[in-house]
């Protein structure tokens, strides 16, 4: 690396912990785990009230959620008609926050062209951009937003070429390209949940909270959201990890979720993490056997919105994946088979945006841009590929999903556009590879199903009825039903 890259590792540092967890600090979250697993009831705020809501789906391990799965009922549902003109009025929707309209409510994504239909955010973690070719480069893999960016970055060069930014203070020449503010990462993870004093450092600086035995994470995010720009029209944006995600008690989760933010997102590295397996033991009851799916990062999906409704409020989520080797201490990288099916598995669990994890600081090959440089050849045409793939069905991944339960064992997701319907599945948590048969909503009728980008067809039988394959635990296909 040149000594630029190793001042922006620098300045990485300042701003994250990301993905890297102490054995202490695991020790110490232990005791939450009893609290974590039973689920009583989860303060929310309303005004400047607490109400305690009783929620009986946090009954169950988030991990064992069955999520989509179970979004709707099967054939034996009233009959209804579902034409290609769309469902029937009575027609289940999942909860969502508005899709691209939510956007509207900000006049900087609005002007940035994220209320349009065809537009879906997917993000790199702190980049820089210096010259054009690091804008081609990454346009080229599909990328049109930076989560993040180094103090060197060239704001007008990030505008020219139509991207989008958040970060986390206005950089020199910033304008419209920039349409939200990073207030914290991982700080429910480094910081903790608590209201305690923040002395201003960050993870390798010193004490972090006043007292140091006291958390501080909240107050953290005050602080920040009291130093970014008012009443902007910018949105203020967060991103957690196993805090929110496992540690932490579910009222205090549920601060992290709903009090700071207008997006939010967590990051859990499944494929990838040396302690991710031993914590989805320790707090979510997960057999190691299941650990390394992509099923999970859906789960991490399914408990972020289980939390973020209690508000009444609903908030866009994106999910966050690794595209290398994240942490020194990790024993593996992630491959490509396995990057596609964790951004599957998260738009299937209603991610309204993507962020990929773009840095190596373990294993054989170091970079802070592994999207751009060699240590990226053998992810990059994948991504590619399924960045490629949302960008072509943006105007289907906009739209509300309708609930309905296709079949045991599938994770599914099903839409409606443009008189088609359209289903994303891949096999649930609890299984991994085999033949599934699908059941369409009562009232639906074809004859086949489209798999597209796989270029075949499947015959959709009189009952409803078809059948398909998936081989590994990462695969995933999507249908198009045009009745």
């Amino acid at each position: 690396m040149s000594s630029e890259d190793h001042a922006r590792t620098t300045d990485r540092e300042q701003t994250t912990n990301h993905a890297q967890t102490t054995d202490r600090e695991r020790t110490t979250n232990q005791e939450r785990t009893t609290e974590r697993r039973a689920r009583r009831s989860l303060p929310m705020l309303v005004g400047a009230g607490a109400v305690s809501v009783s929620v009986a789906v946090l009954g169950l391990s988030w991990i064992d959620v069955p999520g989509n799965q179970d979004r709707g009922p099967l054939a034996g549902a009233p009959a209804g008609a579902w034409s290609a003109a769309g469902p029937p009025a009575t027609a289940a929707r999942v909860p969502w926050e508005g899709g691209p309209a939510y956007y509207g409510r900000f006049a900087a994504p609005a002007a940035a062209g994220w209320t349009n239909p065809s537009f879906f955010p997917v993000g790199v973690w702190f980049e820089s951009v210096i010259t054009q070719d690091d804008a081609d480069k990454d346009r080229a893999a599909g990328l049109n937003t930076y989560v993040e960016l180094t103090g060197t970055s060239d704001m007008e060069l990030v505008r020219k070429n139509g991207m989008s930014a958040l970060t986390s203070v206005p950089l020199p020449g910033h304008g419209g390209e920039t349409v939200g503010w990073l207030l914290n990462d991982e700080v429910d993870m480094w910081a903790k949940a608590g209201d305690a004093g923040w002395t201003g450092n960050h993870p390798g600086e010193g004490p972090l909270c006043v007292p140091e035995d006291k958390g501080c994470g909240f107050t953290v995010l005050r602080t920040r959201k009291e130093k970014v720009p008012k009443d902007d029209g910018r949105m203020h944006y967060a991103n957690y990890g196993k805090g929110v995600m496992m540690w932490e008690r579910d009222a205090d989760a549920a601060t992290f979720v709903n009090r700071f933010t207008d997006v939010v997102s967590s990051d859990v590295y499944w494929y990838t993490s040396a302690s991710v397996c031993l914590d989805g033991q320790n707090f979510l009851s997960l057999p190691v056997s299941r650990c390394r799916r992509a099923a999970n990062y859906g789960a991490v999906l399914d408990r972020q919105r289980e939390l973020d409704a209690l508000d009444g409020r609903r908030q866009p989520i994106y999910g966050f994946v690794e595209v290398g080797w994240p942490a020194e201490n990790d024993t593996r990288a992630i491959q490509p088979q396995q990057v596609t099916g964790a951004v599957m598995n998260s738009l299937i669990h209603e991610a309204r945006g993507i962020i990929y994890f773009n840095h190596n600081f373990g294993g054989p090959c170091h970079s802070q841009h592994v999207l751009r440089e060699e240590c990226g050849k053998k992810v990059r045409p994948a991504v590619t590929e399924i960045n490629r793939r949302i960008a072509q069905l943006a105007p289907v991944l906009n739209t509300q999903s309708y609930a309905h339960r296709f079949g045991p064992d599938l994770d599914t997701m099903l839409k409606h556009h443009q008189g088609s319907y359209y289903v994303f599945a891949m096999p649930s948590a609890n299984t991994a590879t085999g033949r599934r048969t699908f059941t369409l909503p009562r009232g639906m009728r074809a004859t086949r199903a489209e798999v597209l980008f796989e270029n075949r067809t499947l015959p959709v039988d009189a009952t409803g009825t078809f059948t398909d394959s998936f081989t590994a635990e990462y695969s995933h296909h999507i249908y198009r039903i045009t009745p």
